[in-house]
């Protein structure tokens, strides 16, 4: 009999769940979530290493992929969903492959998980490339569906990723970086959507975040290529460029029209006092990175 993983133990706190009341049930929900920060902490240097290779893809011209069945593929599709109004990237720069289709996002499809050969066909739907980085995801680290497109992305020559919250996992022997953030028995006997969800958010949040960051898509700790899609992001936008420049809220309006929207292209020309066309020159030269644009204008 295969031995019974972390994530399918029965919590000895919880052997009573059923007679708590709804206070004792989210007191112990909320004692057994400060196990997921510390079980995250221990994976930060295979996280890092991560980050660095989904930058290497996308700065390349490949993508971060993520992978996954059930809450692990939604828990990809969400974050990837994020990046383009977040960052300003496109919706092909990180994208969520889930097990069973779009559809399996808002329907369960369980059965889909156990699809070895659905696997590489939907990363074939993608064109997949060496260029690419591909993060499979599975609380469990043993999900068939994840396995095989690990090792289909490896026959492409992609660098990998394994996501798992179980110790010595299956999926990590198929990966190049193998994070495993264990976060113990379920306080609901393997329901992952809890504790390991949340552990599993927590590093796909850290894997894009850092990532973009590293691409030039922050100044400080603004995000400068936040897409103004919306009245909400138009004035975050204004804001982001009159914090960055310590220029009044008018200013900032102002500089962000003749950008075009653009609150690099603002932040760079009010930082340099130069025009937009001149702006987006010293951007281009600077690979986007807002600090080296002004730094190399500071030395013309």
């Amino acid at each position: 009999m295969e031995k019974q993983i972390t994530t399918e133990q029965r919590n000895p706190a919880t052997m009573s769940l059923d007679t708590m009341t709804a206070e004792e049930i989210v007191s112990e929900m909320n004692r057994e979530d400060h196990d997921v920060v510390n079980a995250v902490n221990t994976q930060l240097p295979a996280i890092a290493r991560a980050a660095e290779y989904a930058a290497k893809a996308i700065r390349s011209g490949g993508r971060l992929i993520y992978i996954g069945a059930g809450t692990s593929g939604r828990l990809g599709v969400l974050d990837a969903s994020e990046c383009p109004p977040t960052f300003g990237v496109s919706p092909e720069t990180v994208v969520g492959v889930i097990a069973g289709g779009p559809s399996a996002v808002t329907q369960a499809a369980e059965g889909a998980e156990d699809d070895r050969v659905q696997a590489a066909e939907d990363l074939k739907r993608y064109s997949l490339s060496a260029k690419d980085f591909v993060v499979g995801i599975a609380a469990s680290g043993r999900t068939p569906y994840v396995i095989a497109a690990l090792q289909y992305a490896h026959t492409m020559g992609c660098q990998t990723a394994a996501v798992s919250c179980t110790q010595d996992a299956r999926i990590s022997k198929e990966a190049d970086i193998a994070i495993e953030a264990v976060t113990g028995p379920e306080i609901l006997t393997g329901s992952t959507r809890l504790k390991a969800g949340t552990a599993t958010k927590m590093i796909l949040n850290m894997i894009s975040t850092a990532a973009m960051v590293r691409l030039g898509k922050a100044y400080g700790n603004l995000m400068v290529d936040v897409v103004p899609s919306n009245e909400k992001l138009r004035m975050r936008a204004v804001r982001i460029v009159s914090e960055a420049a310590e220029v009044s809220y008018e200013t900032a309006q102002k500089a962000l029209q003749e950008a075009g929207g653009s609150c690099k292209k603002a932040i760079t020309a009010l930082l340099c006092g130069c025009g937009p066309e001149e702006a987006e020159e010293r951007l281009q030269k600077a690979d986007g990175y807002i600090r080296r644009a002004v730094q190399n204008g500071d030395a013309l």
